[in-house]
Formats: C-alpha cells, structure tokens, sequence
C-alpha cells in the first residue's frame, strides 16, 4: 500500500498499523505525535490502528532548545 508520510510517498505492507510503521521508520516511541488523514493518533492506540492504503500520515517530533 502506499502513504504519505510527511508528505512524502512511501510503501508498505497492508494491514500496517501506525506503531508498525514507526518501527520501520526507525522513529522513537518518545517526543512524538502522529496524526492520520488531520486526526491525531493517541500514542495508546498506535499498535491498534491500521493505516488504510492512500492515507495521509504527520509524525511530528519535539525538539528542545531555545
């Protein structure tokens, strides 16, 4: 299937939930916000949501510093 992931496209297998591609993005657990098609993602339900094909998918990571 194919996403869009901070507005770039990428593929992944179907069935992928949003901890999956995390982990195959290599993205840490911690600092982040995910939101699916405008819709943020709680960070307990990210092993449960499946991403359909064609979404649209923000990873948003804090950074700190002044």
């Amino acid at each position: 299937m194919h996403i869009h992931i901070n507005g770039e496209e990428r593929e992944f297998p179907d069935g992928s939930t949003v901890a999956d591609l995390l982990t195959a993005l290599g993205t840490p657990r911690q600092g982040v916000a995910v939101a699916l098609d405008g819709e943020v993602v709680r960070r307990a339900n990210w092993a449960e949501v499946v991403v359909p094909d064609g979404a649209r998918l923000e990873i948003l990571t804090a950074v700190q510093g002044g």
